[in-house]
């Protein structure tokens, strides 16, 4: 079987689905996997916003990753939970699709997307609209057989510089190939925007390690804002990422975060962090 909605694919089945409407789906984490950070949970939820519409253009086109007004972290997850999606569009045409959304874990929430907007973008370009219908009608039908992801590719994040508490400067190489390229996407490998959120979580992380930990408990990422993805990022790129405290308190911190490749910016978002009491 081959890697094409298995090996970055994070909807198992569509419950209940009102093209451009309110969509409600499924993802069963594989338990055998290492970990499943948040920025999956949210490209999940922006999956099942997909599913919905590229049905409501008949498959002809297709929504990429772009703006995201707010995405609230409001619990970890595991591997072998499931998680219960639903997604909900403000507006749709052939231009772009706004939508929020959230996942839930028994009931209990765990992200919350707000005020996303993805621009919609030729579907034959990035995949095969025949092989995408089929998927679809899986999805809404028997649903499809979950496991298939198999965890992330090793990303190489090299702290070059900065300025110890206050600025960290990195390199990531973006692997030259990996699963998930065979399905994101087939017809034009694209870096999905949802890693790029989560090496620049790490390398904000990364960077209050260098501060005093509050007193009480450690930092925790709690929400990210503003979140802009410019550019497609091909295999093989090497990406420069920034993060830089711009607000810190002994129970808040809040972050910016860059991604360039060469000079021209790519991607940025803030972040906020809360002292684990303060969450």
């Amino acid at each position: 079987m081959g890697d094409h909605f298995r090996a970055f694919s994070f909807v198992d089945r569509i419950e209940s689905i009102r093209p451009g409407g309110h969509a409600v789906g499924i993802y069963s984490i594989p338990a055998g996997i290492d970990d499943f950070p948040a920025s999956l949970v949210a490209e999940a939820i922006g999956q099942l916003a997909a599913w919905s519409a590229m049905a409501t253009v008949n498959f002809q086109r297709r929504p990429v990753a772009g703006i995201a007004g707010g995405i609230e972290l409001l619990a970890p997850v595991h591997p072998g939970q499931i998680l219960e999606l639903t997604a909900d569009f403000e507006e749709i045409d052939v231009e772009a699709a706004a939508y929020c959304g959230g996942a839930t874990v028994g009931g209990v929430p765990v992200i919350r997307l707000t005020h996303c907007v993805g621009p919609m973008v030729p579907m034959e370009d990035f995949d095969d609209p025949g092989a995408i219908r089929e998927r679809y009608s899986l999805l809404c039908g028997a649903g499809a057989t979950p496991g298939g992801f198999a965890g992330l590719p090793p990303f190489r994040i090299e702290r070059i510089g900065g300025e110890v508490g206050r600025v960290a400067r990195a390199t990531l190489q973006v692997p030259a190939s990996a699963r998930i390229f065979a399905d994101h996407f087939p017809r034009r490998p694209v870096f999905p925007g949802s890693l790029l959120m989560h090496t620049n979580l790490q390398l904000a992380a990364m960077l209050l390690g260098e501060v005093a930990s509050p007193a009480a408990g450690p930092w925790t990422p709690r929400m990210i804002s503003d979140m802009k993805l410019r550019a497609f990022i091909p295999p093989g790129e090497t990406l420069e990422v920034e993060a830089r405290v711009e607000e810190l308190s002994t129970e808040s911190a809040e972050l910016f975060v860059a991604t360039r490749q060469g000079k021209r910016l790519a991607g940025s978002a803030r972040v906020g962090f809360v002292s684990e009491e303060a969450r």
